[in-house]
């Protein structure tokens, strides 16, 4: 029962998860539906249309530690259930570009804020024997999110004319009502309670709930830990460590080109030859194969580790990115291109992709926690803004035969699997504060 309460809180917070996966690649089915209604240019489109976004959830992600700190874990999340609402109407009714940008920002604000709020709630809620697997339900809902995307968007080619493209953006809104009220169930974080707000008795209330045996051995570890990290060092000369590994872990999950991939799948496949209804079925198979092996990953990432998840998954990575890049240098079928970005998913799925925000939220102290996980997750999306932004522009220039960006991705997916075999420490089946003790800080 008490681990079902875990789970069922877990489960409520990740539904962010699911919007964000939703709200990130539901653009890629009315790409080229704006890009013809509007007739803008490759730099507009990838500054204003499709990166407009990922801006937002650059700003959302650095300042989501501000509210998550302030006004909690839990009440930052409710915010964000608003934000993804009105962003997803707006954007479905917009009349003109500035407009469309301005909504997406909105919603991108409501991404990068619940990519720190929501798996550093969730690893507070955790006991540290599942801790891995109820965070990685965050990612397993992105996933989720983005098949549903995917499905909704193809189901809606053709349902409206031209104006397919606001059905598939809209048709969020009503997740996201399904999520703003699901969240107002969902106790507050001990850890917050007890660092933030000073409210023991409350905190003990949840950590009773939570099925901790030992709740006054579990409160005087956690208030020992913030004790000792009390000090007036500032945050990159006390917590350096924890900040250059989440840097390096959030640097590497985008120059695999996972965000390139996703948000340009119809468009990569339909430079291979697929017509446009075929790229978008074959973006739900992309979809269905990153939802099965995000449940390995999420089977895997308590027993295997983090560390070693990394490992099998750059190598996966540097496989099926040299692949897709000899498909399109050597005009392979475009099924053997599927295939080998199918394996690319694959291997996001069981590496990043299950790892990224567990050990992001889970290597930094409790009271820099919400710090930590913004800097972490911030420079996530700055990347997946800046590739997201020059997409376009480089498809435009790789028009003819793309292959050298994915020899480029794969270059740098061989440097992320140095970091894990050299840097990376493992921290599965660990407590939050041992692991604090662990990393030296």
């Amino acid at each position: 029962m008490k681990n079902s309460n875990q789970f069922l809180w877990a489960l409520t917070a990740s539904l962010a998860g699911f919007l964000f996966g939703f709200d990130t690649v539901v653009i890629s089915g009315a790409n080229l539906p704006i890009k013809e209604l509007w007739q803008t240019s490759p730099l507009f489109h990838g500054t204003f249309i499709m990166s407009m976004a990922l801006w937002g959830t650059v700003i959302g992600s650095l300042l989501g530690s501000i509210p998550s700190q302030r006004l909690g874990r839990k009440n930052t999340l409710i915010w964000i259930g608003i934000l993804y609402f009105v962003s997803a109407v707006g954007s479905g009714l917009a009349p003109d570009p500035y407009t469309f940008s301005f909504f997406r920002f909105i919603g991108g604000f409501g991404v990068g804020a619940s990519t720190v709020a929501g798996p550093m709630y969730i690893s507070e809620i955790s006991i540290p024997k599942n801790r891995g697997k109820l965070v990685a339900l965050y990612q397993f809902n992105i996933v989720f999110g983005i098949l549903i995307a995917f499905i909704s968007n193809y189901l809606l080619k053709g349902f409206d004319g031209n104006n397919d493209w606001r059905w598939m953006l809209g048709i969020e809104g009503l997740p996201a009502i399904i999520y703003f009220v699901a969240v107002f169930f969902i106790p507050k974080s001990p850890r917050w309670l007890i660092t933030v707000k000073q409210d023991e008795k409350g905190a003990r209330e949840v950590l009773e709930k939570m099925g901790i045996e030992d709740v006054d051995k579990e409160l005087a570890e956690i208030e020992a830990a913030e004790a000792n990290t009390q000090q007036s060092e500032s945050f990159f000369s006390k917590y350096k460590k924890p900040a250059i590994l989440a840097f390096l872990v959030a640097f590497f999950n985008q120059l695999s080109g996972i965000t390139f991939v996703l948000y340009y799948v119809p468009e990569i496949l339909e430079i291979a030859g697929l017509a446009s209804r075929d790229s978008l079925f074959n973006s739900i198979a992309i979809g269905a194969i990153n939802l099965v092996f995000t449940f390995v990953g999420i089977y895997l990432i308590d027993r295997a580790g983090r560390r070693q998840l990394l490992i099998i998954g750059s190598i996966g990575y540097i496989v099926s990115l040299l692949m897709i890049a000899l498909s399109f240098y050597a005009d392979l079928s475009s099924g053997i291109l599927l295939a080998s970005i199918m394996i690319f998913i694959a291997s996001h799925a069981v590496g990043q992709g299950a790892i990224i925000w567990v050990f992001i939220a889970e290597i930094f102290p409790n009271h820099v926690r919400a710090k930590g996980t913004s800097w972490g997750t911030g420079t996530h999306w700055v990347f997946a803004a800046i590739i997201s932004l020059l997409g376009p522009v480089v498809i435009a220039i790789f028009q003819a035969n793309p292959w050298p960006i994915f020899v480029i991705f794969a270059g740098m997916m061989v440097l992320q699997l140095l970091f894990a075999l050299v840097m990376m420490p493992e921290t599965k089946g660990i407590s939050l504060e041992d692991i604090q003790k662990k990393l030296g800080i």
